[in-house]
């Protein structure tokens, strides 16, 4: 790829995600002008790492990740670093976890309809699962039954569908939607 497409193409990415970039750093300095000043020295970094050949899996992670080392930097410079890394890493941590949250939906979709309504009524809304027995007029071993498959179910979906990075305790710290899984490229063009 020629140095001009790889920096179009970066471009796209930025516009997609400058807002919650600035947002992010923005909730991590608490003061606009430092967020914008720190926007732009993010910017230039993508730009400076966009030729550099290195593949990267998660644009959205890699992105957020050169936001946080930019904003350690700052606070390195400013003598602001020791509480202010344990909030970020819960921050970082509460954010894949959401965004990760996002394509279970899209995932349930590709579940038959008998196994992915008892997992929605369980585990998305909450009800115990005598509750969704009787709202779908099941038996409660019936419905116990099928939340425990449509689990079963949407945890090969989400191996089939998506990459996930854990760290050494087994936390998510980043994910990609695989290319052949057509129906999460759909939700996710960018992904």
């Amino acid at each position: 790829m020629t140095e001009l497409k790889k920096y179009e193409q970066i471009s796209g990415f930025w516009a997609s995600y400058k807002d919650a970039l600035y947002n992010y750093i923005l909730k991590l300095v608490k003061d606009p002008d430092t967020a914008n000043e720190l926007s732009h020295e993010v910017l230039m970094k993508v730009y400076g790492a966009c030729c550099s050949g290195r593949p990267v899996r998660n644009v959205r992670s890699w992105l957020f990740q050169i936001a946080y080392n930019t904003c350690m930097d700052h606070f390195n410079k400013t003598g602001r670093t020791a509480k202010l890394k344990e909030d970020v890493a819960a921050d970082e941590e509460d954010l894949v976890y959401r965004e990760a949250a996002e394509f279970v939906k899209p995932l349930l979709q590709l579940l038959p309809k008998k196994y992915a309504e008892p997992l929605e009524l369980s585990d998305i809304d909450g009800l115990k699962q005598q509750e969704v027995a009787e709202r779908l007029g099941l038996s409660h071993t019936a419905a116990k039954t099928r939340i425990q498959r449509a689990r079963k179910l949407l945890k090969d979906q989400i191996t089939d569908c998506v990459h996930l990075e854990v760290d050494k305790d087994g936390q998510l710290t980043a994910f990609q939607v695989k290319g052949s899984c057509a129906a999460l490229q759909a939700h996710c063009p960018k992904c």
